[in-house]
């Protein structure tokens, strides 16, 4: 597909991308470290239960968080998509795949989060389980730990191939948009190595994984809110171009 002028329907799926890039990012950090952190982050399994119990409502609220963050990210793909179909619809769908399997895996955390609870609160599921070991088969279902970093190859994977978008597009600056491929293919390197080769994460810490990505995806956000797409695109500019040079 050519690219040609930016339609009102790109404009508006770029506002709302630019929120999302923000709002998702706020959701999971102040879920995962100001609601479900106090509760969770203990390392004895056994104090982890006694916490979710006595804090439950707040555990709860935390999974209804993460619901929320999923279903976030699953706009953001559908927005991403119409912003970047003009551009290469096929590479523009492989973007919103990534962000839409790393949302599906987001949601698939939330149910593990709920078998914990159920585990924890009802006993009729545990029959047969050593009651000493109910609390670490809770504890494995809250940690979330491979599924998180299964979802960041995908968000990555997704946002390297956006970040090519950008780039060729010329909706977001060009510096922004280098920095965008590097640190997306930056995440995608790490992560891989980390899923093959645990031991990794003593050479390069776990946190230098996706901070790349998170700052590219707060500026990119920051400026589709704030400014929005600029008044013509790639094609347009080339258009634009062809014609003053005609005779």
């Amino acid at each position: 597909m050519r690219m040609g002028a930016i339609d009102p329907a790109q404009r508006k799926a770029a506002r709302i991308a630019g929120l999302l890039y923000v709002l998702t990012l706020v959701t999971v950090i102040s879920v995962t470290y100001g609601v479900l952190a106090p509760v969770t982050s203990e390392a004895d399994p056994g104090q982890v239960a006694r916490n979710v119990l006595a804090h439950e409502t707040q555990f709860r609220a935390g999974i209804v968080g993460y619901l929320l963050y999923g279903l976030e990210g699953l706009v953001l793909a559908a927005a991403l998509y119409v912003v970047l179909r003009t551009v290469d619809p096929l590479l523009a769908l492989l973007t919103a795949l990534g962000r839409l399997v790393h949302s599906v895996i987001w949601l698939l955390i939330s149910l593990d989060l709920f078998s914990a609870l159920r585990l924890l609160t009802r006993p009729e599921y545990t029959n047969g389980l050593p009651p000493d070991q109910l609390p670490v088969l809770a504890r494995f279902y809250i940690s979330g730990f491979d599924q998180y970093y299964v979802g960041l190859l995908f968000w990555a994977l997704g946002s390297t191939v956006g970040a090519w978008l950008w780039l060729r597009s010329r909706y977001a600056p060009r510096g922004l948009a280098v920095f965008g491929v590097l640190a997306s293919g930056w995440a995608v390197a790490c992560t891989s190595i980390f899923l093959v080769f645990p031991s990794f994460q003593e050479l390069m810490g776990l946190s230098w994984f996706d901070v790349p990505l998170v700052l590219f995806e707060i500026l990119l956000g920051l400026l589709l809110l704030l400014r929005g797409l600029p008044s013509t695109g790639a094609g347009a500019a080339s258009d634009v171009d062809a014609a003053a040079a005609a005779p």
